[in-house]
């Protein structure tokens, strides 16, 4: 047998590198944060989210979403269907997607064409419930789910019957 005791070899070259790596990062990221603080509308403090077609898209689909029941109402805590409001929003994204044929990227032009097709999936879905939970009150001889207009406010019966707004608990 050898009284060979076997060496530890530390190879403290990959720390020299990592180190160097870390400095090549905190100088890039140093240089985007100064010519951001230097660029147009630069200010000391936060401001608003970066503004830009993915944040136009998210925004109105945001507002549809609310309108099919997506967010809870803060005051009641229940959830408030407003077919109308989603319907427009969805319209409004429906022009965007009209207007911008062929200025898109492929990726913006995907992106907004499947926002549009799941929120139409979702509107159906939810004027289906709608109609037919109105059917079954109906028929059952049941006074309607209330039928709101702004939080609280009724709607004229004239508008009831062609806008749904419900409040679901």
């Amino acid at each position: 047998m050898s009284d060979e005791t076997p060496r530890l070899h530390i190879d403290n070259d990959w720390k020299a590198q990592a180190q160097a790596e870390k400095e090549r990062l905190a100088e890039k990221a140093d240089a985007r944060n100064t010519a951001a603080a230097s660029g147009p509308g630069a200010r000391g403090q936060e401001g608003p989210p970066p503004t830009g077609f993915q944040m136009l898209v998210a925004s109105l689909a945001s507002q549809a979403v609310m309108g099919l029941g997506g967010m809870q109402d803060p005051e009641t805590g229940k959830v408030m269907i407003d077919l109308e409001s989603a319907q427009f929003a969805m319209g409004m994204l429906g022009v965007l997607h009209e207007k911008t044929k062929g200025n898109l990227t492929p990726e913006e032009a995907s992106e907004l064409q499947e926002v549009v097709q799941h929120l139409q999936q979702r509107f159906m879905q939810i004027a289906q419930l709608v109609a037919s939970q109105m059917q079954r009150e109906s028929a059952a001889g049941v006074g309607a789910s209330p039928v709101l207009g702004s939080i609280g406010s009724p709607v004229p019966a004239s508008r009831a019957a062609t806008t749904p707004r419900i409040e679901m608990p």
